[in-house]
């Protein structure tokens, strides 16, 4: 791709090979200052930048700080540089949480709630009551030929739902996966279902395979944990002979203190109530959604004891189950169920940074965006790839890398613009909410500082700290027909080498101005095994790419600034959107991940894609595919993937506040 280097003009070039001498005077290792702020923003004292951080405060002051610091102006949003909104970011109980089971008779089961029973925070909030029905696993899928619900009437019931699904220790079993279980044991799956089926509330239960299964494994530790201790004891006594050196005698007390330590940690859980813990509330996702049935995780012993009047259990059932693979479903007789869950929502007040350098000319009323996305993932959670790490994840590339590169790049264009300001406005926005879905740049674009209709180009920079081998990835190259060529001239002082990706929709900001019609060009130096867990550190930060990369986003930003024609707008077809698509047909829907109503709202389109052909647009919100409701992105996946390529479904949005009812042909998966 490496074709040479060709000045476009002395207007772009000149003030690039002024730079060195210029920073040279102002500070004298800039490698070093980058490398400092990325210490900064990827140090334990900011939390991994996680929404609802005190850390995540800290970053978006300091760069703000930083902004005003490079003299860029930090008062276009309401006079101030933070462009303010909320989100949902978890769930707390209310006050009123109860349970009663209600048996033939006159019984009753006393329910505890925190210790029989937790309610689950992605359920629904509100007073219930119905009879109570065994409803299997909650399993409706036509592909595996196996439908709890089939049979029994749950309307207006309160089910017994088994967690995860059947034939769990069947690597043949049309459930089967990596994990064990299939994509049906999605507890938001499950409620889905539920919620179609119009159920009253959920009991959920632990299924007994995962009992014994853990029972098993707590056994094996124990057995492992003694053998330790056995043989940490046997090298102490070695370790205490008279000609031992102290320090080695010392080293092996320690470790047998430490196995001893393990095994009573592992002895003093080993009751057999751990074998059946309950979901903490907060597991799986927040809730209060009117859309869900209130849902309640209860002990296998209660459930056991509602059972035992159809001369059954837990165990049993499954037991019928996993053998023929056919539903067990029927409705317990004589029992009711009646509560209430008080589940809200947690909103937490966000921020996007915006610093601005105004330009002059006849130009001046455009405007060229710059951005990096601040936020990170915090301790982990549903975003981590560290399963149940609680670990502060710092996020030093991810995207501190792109962070203090958005810095860099304001410094140097705000110590130009004292002697020449830029022929466009230049706005430099640090976005958050990018890892809960785009949302920050959503935000922007839905309540723009500076008109849509005049902002010529946005730049974007994700994971630009790991640079390998002179690989410099470039989305969005297709989005304008000048991006290829000018990329190239500019490149040759750089040296990458440079993969260039057409598309405009990707899994960062960049994608939100793409559904607005607006050129985006996306740098990114590649993904790791580091990415979203607590092993990505500064140490492991290139930074001399940093610095590469920086010198080219320079170039190229100047050559968007100062040309007078702007960059032309190229729709990129068939080119999948940000998404969950995996093995389901291929739509090509780009979600607004903002949206708090009912349905999937979209912010854009893939071009030629099926949506887009079928006459679906950004600013959809789809409520219905075939005959089946879509309450949330969750829905879309798993209905989707009852459907074949080449079928040809309806899907029901809302558009202008009506629905419009639209023919799709799917696609195979991409």
């Amino acid at each position: 791709m490496l074709r040479g280097s060709v000045v476009l003009t002395s207007l772009v070039f000149l003030p690039v090979f002024a730079l060195p001498v210029l920073f040279g005077e102002v500070v004298p290792d800039r490698k070093g200052r980058l490398l400092d702020e990325i210490k900064y923003l990827a140090s334990d004292e900011l939390e991994g930048r996680g929404i609802g951080t005190d850390g995540i405060n800290l970053a978006a002051d300091f760069i703000k700080r930083e902004f005003a610091e490079a003299g860029l102006a930090v008062d276009r949003v309401d006079g101030g540089a933070f462009q303010k909104f909320n989100l949902v970011t978890g769930s707390k109980l209310g006050e009123l949480n109860t349970l009663q089971l209600s048996g033939p008779h006159g019984s009753t089961i006393e329910v505890t709630v925190g210790k029989d029973a937790e309610v689950c925070s992605f359920g629904g909030s509100g007073s219930f009551s119905g009879d109570v029905v065994f409803l299997g696993y909650g399993i409706d899928s036509a592909d595996d030929h196996y439908n709890d619900f089939e049979g029994v009437d749950v309307e207006g019931k309160v089910v017994i739902v088994m967690r995860r699904n059947p034939r769990q220790a069947d690597p043949a079993s049309p459930f089967a996966s990596t994990h064990g279980v299939s994509r049906h044991a999605d507890l938001r799956t499950k409620m889905t279902h539920l919620a179609e089926h119009k159920v009253a509330a959920v009991l959920f239960v632990n299924d007994p395979y995962a009992a014994v299964k853990a029972a098993t494994t707590r056994r094996e530790n124990l057995a492992r944990a003694s053998d330790n201790v056995v043989t940490a004891a046997e090298g102490f006594l070695v370790a205490s002979a008279p000609e031992t050196e102290a320090k080695e005698t010392e080293a092996a007390k320690t470790k047998l203190a430490d196995t001893l330590s393990q095994l009573k940690s592992l002895r003093a859980s080993s009751g057999a109530g751990d074998d059946d813990p309950l979901m903490k509330f907060g597991y799986a996702g927040n809730g209060d959604s009117p859309s869900m049935p209130p849902a309640f995780h209860i002990s296998a012993k209660k459930c056991d004891q509602m059972l035992a009047a159809n001369d059954t259990d837990l165990a049993r059932l499954e037991a019928a189950i996993d053998a023929t693979l056919k539903p067990r479903s029927f409705a317990l007789s004589g029992w009711s169920a009646k509560g209430v869950t008080s589940v809200e929502k947690v909103r937490t007040d966000v921020f996007n940074v915006i610093g601005v350098i105004d330009g002059e000319g006849p130009l001046a009323n455009e405007t060229v965006i710059v951005g990096a996305h601040y936020d990170h993932v915090g301790r982990g959670g549903q975003n981590s790839l560290a399963p149940g790490s609680t670990e502060i994840h710092n996020g030093a590339d991810d995207n501190a890398s792109g962070t203090v590169t958005l810095l860099e790049l304001a410094r140097r264009f705000g110590v130009l613009a004292k002697s020449k300001k830029p022929a466009r406005r230049l706005v430099f926005i640090a976005f958050t909410g990018e890892e809960m879905g785009l949302l920050g740049s959503a935000r922007y674009t839905k309540e723009p500082v500076f008109p849509l209709e005049s902002t010529v180009a946005m730049l974007n920079m994700d994971m630009v700290g790991r640079l390998k081998d002179d690989k410099l990835i470039i989305y969005g190259t297709g989005t304008s027909s000048r991006w290829e060529s000018d990329l190239e001239r500019l490149n040759g002082a750089s040296g990458f080498k440079l993969i260039f990706k057409p598309e405009g929709f990707g899994p960062s900001d960049h994608s939100s101005f793409y559904a607005k019609k607006i050129p985006v060009l996306h740098f990114f130096t590649g993904e790791h095994s580091d990415y979203h867990r607590p092993t990505d550190d500064w140490e492991k930060i290139n930074i001399d790419g940093v610095a590469r990369v920086a010198d080219l986003m320079e170039s190229t930003i100047l050559s968007v600034v100062d040309r007078t024609d702007r960059p032309d707008y190229i729709e990129v077809k068939n080119a999948g959107g940000p998404g969950r698509g995996g093995n389901r047909p291929y739509v090509g829907t780009v979600p607004d991940y903002s949206n708090e109503e009912p349905g999937v709202a979209l912010s854009g389109v893939s071009s030629g894609g099926p949506a887009d052909k079928a006459g679906i647009k950004g600013g959809d919100r789809i409520i219905k595919i075939g005959s089946k409701a879509i309450l949330n992105l969750n829905d879309y996946d798993s209905v989707l993937r009852g459907f074949a390529p080449g079928e040809r479904v309806d899907f029901v949005v809302i558009r202008n506040a009506s629905e419009v009812t639209l023919n799709v042909t799917l696609e195979p998966p991409r």
